[in-house]
């Protein structure tokens, strides 16, 4: 790495833990920290639940500070080396425009990556921790509740074994309604089971009036129906509704499987697509905010950091403004979800690209 690269890299880490620091803040002080007051009003929530409150939305926080942050980086770094006449001397030198955001774009696009992962791993299991932490500790809501659309998983050793459709669960009657179970061998679909109604009774699921369809390995099927057939899960109604996930709380491997599912039935997977796609999009707007502050930054005319703060926090408000509309849009399935996720991040490449243009020259 020349002496260059790590003097502009440098210059640019400062503001970016600044920026992370400063988002957080934000997003802690107007929404979280009154969240938590309300639970500790409401219903009497402990110092140590809402300590873990606090601790468990940070993930999710920090993950939607990271693009803010990148563009708050670049304004502010190149806005002081400009401001400071450096960039004159260095193109003076012989350095192009490119040479110079080089290092920049290569950071972001690296914090890009990391956000993913960071997205993919920490913040699913901060935000069930957190769900959790807030229904059975804080609002002591033990007792199964009544739910839509729910996937019961059984895995084995990595391995998908058996996954359960339910299409409602009545938690006053304990009755399932529309269940649909496929069971699979080493990956392969070998059994299907479909029944309008189950019920838990006796510590265990019956089924009524269903039918089974076996799948034999040279390609024959064989149906049966049956009057009453035991469930093949062991667990309670509340283990059903406590093992049930938003999406904010899934993987992107278990957004995948609920998408699958859902389309099976022919449920509508909008929320889920949209959330899977914004798993690798929000993490992409760190380059693509990279894009558009850095050639911002290098107006000649900016030598105020109070106006480099401002003209971040003007872009993130359009960003997700637009990204908050686009995503009502995809959920109501107006536009496909996957443009819905990417939309924000296309105005802002094309931005990037008609002001670097503009900078470049």
């Amino acid at each position: 790495m020349r002496i260059l690269d790590k003097y502009i890299i440098k210059e640019l880490l400062g503001p970016f833990v600044f920026g992370i620091c400063a988002f957080c803040s934000v997003f802690i002080g107007s929404s979280t920290l009154f969240r938590i007051a309300q639970y500790i009003t409401e219903y009497g929530a402990s110092i140590s639940a809402v300590a873990k409150l606090f601790v468990f939305s940070l993930p999710a926080i920090i993950v939607l500070t990271f693009p803010m942050s990148m563009l708050l980086a670049s304004l502010l770094a190149f806005g002081r080396l400009s401001s400071s006449s450096e960039i004159t001397a260095m193109k003076s030198g012989g350095i192009s425009f490119f040479r110079l955001t080089t290092p920049v774009f290569i950071v972001a696009f690296i914090v890009s990556l990391f956000t993913v992962g960071f997205n993919e791993i920490v913040v699913p299991r901060a935000n069930t921790a957190y769900q959790d932490t807030l229904e059975y500790e804080i609002k002591n809501n033990m007792a199964a509740r009544s739910q839509k659309h729910l996937v019961i998983k059984d895995v084995k050793n990595g391995n998908m074994e058996r996954l359960v459709y339910v299409r409602e669960f009545d938690a006053t009657t304990n009755m399932m309604h529309g269940i649909s179970i496929q069971e699979f061998e080493n990956e392969e679909l070998t059994r299907m089971e479909s029944a309008p109604r189950a019920k838990w009774q006796a510590d265990k699921w019956t089924m009524y009036d269903g039918t089974i369809y076996s799948f034999e390995p040279d390609g024959t099927e064989r149906t049966m129906t049956f009057k009453e057939q035991l469930m093949p899960i062991k667990k309670t109604p509340k283990q059903v509704s406590r093992e049930q996930k938003e999406p904010k709380e899934m993987t992107i491997r278990e957004l995948k499987q609920q998408i699958k599912m859902l389309k099976k039935e022919y449920v509508p997977t909008g929320e889920y697509e949209l959330e899977m796609h914004q798993r690798f999009a929000i993490p992409m707007a760190c380059f693509v905010f990279a894009l558009i502050g850095t050639p911002l930054g290098m107006q000649p005319q900016r030598k105020s950091s109070a106006l480099g703060f401002g003209i971040s926090v003007a872009i993130i408000f359009m960003y997700y403004a637009i990204m908050m509309i686009s995503g009502a849009l995809g959920k109501g399935a107006v536009i496909p979800p996957m443009l819905a996720a990417w939309t924000p991040n296309l105005i802002g490449i094309l931005a990037g690209i008609y002001l670097i243009r503009r900078a470049s020259k």
